[in-house]
């Protein structure tokens, strides 16, 4: 698509598949410097296993784009909303467990965004 939205010049199909990474390289690296058997130091993993299937999905099946990429919002949106949780455990401090969770609040947060600004782009475009 010549006129696709691309924030940093990057697809959103290539950041998407860059995020899902992120966050299953994040999820694991936290686990294991954290020495934790708990499955919810995985957490960011786990949300990004489907981030990153979406924006794959996206890129072997272009007819569907618009799918997929409603798929991986949703799982960004996930992302910043249990990020919020960070709020309720701040007092405690910086520790592996709250970094995870404000790293899941911001860069959803700004996932999520980048996403709705691509959606807008691309209805202002079909318009004309």
């Amino acid at each position: 698509m010549a006129d696709e939205y691309k924030p940093m010049g990057i697809s959103m199909t290539n950041l998407t598949i860059g995020y899902g990474g992120l966050l299953i390289a994040w999820g694991i690296a936290v686990s294991l410097l954290s020495g934790s058997n708990s499955i919810t130091s995985f957490i960011p993993s786990i949300m990004g296993v489907p981030l990153l299937i979406s924006g794959l999905m996206t890129s072997f099946q272009p007819q569907k784009k618009k799918l997929w990429m409603h798929i991986a919002v949703s799982f960004g949106l996930l992302c910043a909303l249990g990020g919020t949780r960070f709020f309720m455990v701040m007092s405690d401090g910086i520790n592996y467990a709250s970094s995870s969770m404000l790293m899941l609040l911001v860069t959803g947060s700004i996932y999520t965004y980048l996403c709705v600004q691509s959606f807008i782009h691309t209805r202002k475009n079909a318009t004309e």
